[in-house]
């Protein structure tokens, strides 16, 4: 049996939790990846897991052969990247997952760019505000909003990513501009309003934090939506500042009280993550590249705080 293949295996079972899911990943029999798993069990000389009716776990050999295989898989993954080095040209399918903000305005364009560069190379872009299943769902790449990215991937920090509350000048104008946050509880607020803790807006200052429970009749847990009820003087709307940029440098919309760090409950910074047992094929570690470059250049928000 080939000794790569059964490594696979091998990490797929571990990473998956069962050989039932295992063989559903690799689309393999159940049958197949047993015999896989015993030809590995064979070679090490030892049982390499555990096995329960409620789950598996890794035996003392496991844990060792387990970090071999990575290995392995690795080395199989360099040796993939000589062969298809010979070549100038990318090529293939990378499957990206992003939340639909996101992929609506910072990523739309790094995408666009990176696929007239690469001809050979489609993308599927999956835009949605759950967490996904990388290794279940076959996907490349995640792109992650969070202050606490999974243990169980590979992570790196892309940029920070601040929000901050906008206001047409219109509004403003019309409603009065707030000086201190508890100014917010007389107007009309626009909120993420997926948990009650939405309309619970923090604000932190020289040290001090400030709650203001905020009301208003519009709610939405689409940033772009949001954007558009401010841009219609709706009120006073939470907005990531990648969302709010453009508008507020063309002048249609304006800040609102910049001398305060809005807390927003969904906050952290943009993270790129994928499963640790995947080596890299070059079209993705250029893709990976190309997007770390494109948003170095991605202006962030002065902090008069």
């Amino acid at each position: 049996m080939d000794r790569i293949t059964a490594a696979e295996v091998f990490v797929t079972i571990v990473d998956r939790g069962s050989m039932i899911a295992a063989a559903e990943t690799l689309e393999m029999s159940r049958a197949m990846v047993t015999r896989y798993l015993a030809q590995m069990e064979q070679w090490a000389g030892a049982r390499l897991l555990h096995r329960t009716t409620r789950k598996l776990s890794l035996t003392d050999a496991g844990e060792r052969t387990l970090e071999r295989c990575r290995q392995m898989l690795a080395l199989a993954g360099e040796i993939d990247l000589v062969e298809e080095g010979q070549s100038d040209e990318l090529r293939g399918l990378l499957r990206i997952t992003c939340s639909q903000s996101l992929g609506q305005t910072a990523l739309v364009g790094a995408v666009a760019q990176y696929l007239k560069r690469h001809p050979q190379v489609a993308v599927d872009l999956q835009m949605n505000n759950r967490a996904v299943n990388l290794v279940e769902e076959r996907i490349d790449l995640a792109l992650r909003i969070t202050d606490r990215p999974s243990p169980g991937l590979i992570g790196r920090q892309l940029m920070r990513i601040d929000h901050l509350l906008c206001a047409t000048p219109h509004y403003l104008a019309q409603h009065g501009t707030p000086q201190h946050p508890h100014d917010l509880a007389a107007h009309s607020c626009i909120y993420l309003g997926e948990t009650p803790s939405d309309a619970q807006w923090k604000f932190r200052r020289s040290g001090k934090t400030v709650t203001v429970n905020v009301r208003g009749r519009y709610a939405a847990n689409h940033t772009g939506v949001r954007l558009d009820a401010v841009k219609q003087h709706i009120g006073i709307g939470s907005l990531p500042y990648f969302t709010a940029r453009q508008a507020l440098d063309d002048g249609e919309i304006v800040q609102v009280l910049p001398e305060w760090d809005f807390l927003s409950s969904y906050h952290g910074g943009l993270w790129l993550l994928y499963a640790p047992n995947q080596y890299l094929p070059p079209k993705l570690r250029v893709f990976i590249d190309y997007l770390v470059a494109c948003l170095a250049q991605e202006p962030q928000l002065k902090r008069l705080a």
